[in-house]
């Protein structure tokens, strides 16, 4: 994969497992932490503007194509 633009963006990732939701139902929870049915939700309704829409947008990609295991290191080292 050599094209970097296919590569994962390590402060996107770091991000998503270090950022709080900062509003609604899973207010003050990590980003990587919301469950699937709430990215869900947004996916239907729509992902909030700005740079939390874009993380939730990627974490809703990464959690329904089973790519967790690319943010456990991430967490690990916090």
């Amino acid at each position: 994969m050599d094209n970097p633009s296919l590569q994962p963006n390590p402060e996107l990732l770091m991000d998503l497992v270090k950022m709080k939701m900062p509003f609604g139902k899973y207010k003050d929870t990590i980003l990587c932490d919301l469950p699937v049915s709430y990215l869900e939700w947004f996916h239907r309704e729509g992902f909030p503007k700005g740079k939390l829409g874009m993380l939730l947008g990627t974490l809703y990609e990464i959690k329904i194509n089973g790519l967790e295991k690319l943010l456990w290191p991430l967490r690990k080292s916090l």
